[in-house]
């Protein structure tokens, strides 16, 4: 059916807040990978399995075992993979029922949409310790609330909460913490549902025509548009909607 085919991709770090280390890059890259590889996927939450906590940024205390030397290279590793992570064809939700600081909240910016907690807290911090966001931060975050906002968040290491982050245009919604501490999740799982039944060629061919169009001026962007809308035209999905329209029944779409 056609909820099987959101894929959840949970962080479980407990010990660590969930910070972003060597090796949950490598896991990172490899839930992509799989993804990536996967027709039946129509949708993806990213979440955390470690209550209060979606990912508290960088793990510092494997950054102050690391050369000089390293950091460069490593920052270069998370940055690839949150790109991957942003250039997945299908949806993307991040579900942040906890603290998103930093790297943890580069992660979920790569994503197509937000859902956080009214508890939730969310900030790119690392000014704080003198250095910068390091994995799309400066760039995603601008395009996502406006240059001067971002610009304001960054530079005070400002930390708000879900109630703001949805003022302030950073999540799509912000919903009530609930006493199991997984309501943005629930929330996220909702959308994905509202999602899934809908034409997945469609969807995904929206995706690219809004990402790639977003980047360039409006009579290059819609070029774009009616070069994804051509991909549309020929599927056989396109003539089950219209079916499904006539008979007067829900469509059953493959994504053929």
């Amino acid at each position: 059916d056609q909820f099987s085919c959101i894929v959840v991709v949970g962080i479980n770090r407990p010990k660590a807040k969930n910070a972003i280390s060597k090796n949950l890059v490598k896991g990172m890259f490899e839930a992509v990978e799989n993804i990536k590889k996967n027709n039946k996927v129509r949708s993806v939450i990213f979440c955390s399995l470690v209550p209060g906590v979606f990912c508290a940024g960088a793990d510092l205390k494997e950054r102050a075992k690391m050369h000089q030397s390293e950091v460069g290279p490593f920052v270069s590793k998370a940055r690839a993979v949150i790109t991957e992570l942003g250039n997945l064809p299908v949806p993307t939700i991040a579900a942040i029922d906890g603290v998103a600081l930093g790297g943890g909240l580069e992660i979920a910016l790569a994503c197509d949409i937000r859902i956080a907690s009214n508890t939730a807290k969310m900030g790119l911090v690392e000014a704080k310790l003198a250095i910068m966001p390091g994995a799309g931060g400066t760039q995603r975050l601008p395009r996502v609330i406006g240059i001067s906002l971002a610009k304001e968040l960054i530079f005070a290491s400002r930390v708000v909460d879900g109630t703001e982050a949805c003022r302030l245009g950073l999540v799509n919604h912000s919903v009530e913490q609930n006493n199991s501490g997984d309501a943005a999740y629930l929330r996220a799982l909702e959308l994905a549902r509202e999602i899934n039944p809908k034409g997945p060629i469609a969807i995904r061919m929206a995706k690219l025509a809004i990402n790639q169009g977003i980047e360039v001026d409006l009579s290059t962007g819609l070029a774009i548009e009616e070069a994804c809308y051509a991909q549309v035209i020929p599927t056989k999905d396109r003539l089950e909607g219209l079916a499904a329209f006539k008979e007067k029944r829900s469509p059953h779409y493959k994504g053929e």
